[in-house]
């Protein structure tokens, strides 16, 4: 079963935006159905926000990279784990990030948000989960290969 990735806004923005680094190799390993992808609505809606601002005339490519990546839409977060992410995070928005990741039960959350989840050392304590940069987890995904070849 392949590894379930929850992306957040800024991660996804980093893999459409950019041609090479571990954000565009994280879409290519969905499109290749190496690993499921999943986002929230929230991360959706905030994608639309950003490319209705800085690039409309994108939007239609914008929906071809998230089909051909194989994105996913996670179910809404649990009332429970949104109370609990609120807790450990004082951002409602990333907050409700965790807590979508925390429902969907990913292997790993991506992001590039240092303050709220990266250096946030009782999220990554809490959290089920690891939470990392895309190169953090394409390192730990390169690792995991690494231990079903033995």
């Amino acid at each position: 079963m392949p590894s379930e990735v929850f992306l957040d806004t800024n991660a996804l923005l980093a893999g459409i935006w950019s041609t090479a680094g571990g954000g565009r190799l994280i879409l290519k390993l969905g499109a290749a159905n190496a690993i499921q992808l999943l986002v929230s609505r929230q991360v959706l809606e905030e994608m639309e926000a950003v490319f209705r601002r800085k690039k409309p005339e994108l939007l239609g490519a914008l929906a071809l990279v998230l089909d051909q990546a194989h994105i996913q839409t996670s179910s809404p977060p649990e009332e429970a784990l949104l109370q609990r992410s609120q807790a450990l995070i004082n951002h409602a928005g990333d907050a409700n990030i965790l807590a979508a990741a925390w429902t969907a039960q990913v292997d790993y959350l991506v992001t590039l948000n240092r303050k709220h989840f990266l250096e946030n050392r009782v999220v990554q304590e809490e959290a089920p989960f690891l939470i990392g940069t895309p190169g953090d987890f394409i390192v730990w995904y390169r690792h995991q290969l690494g231990k079903m070849m033995v």
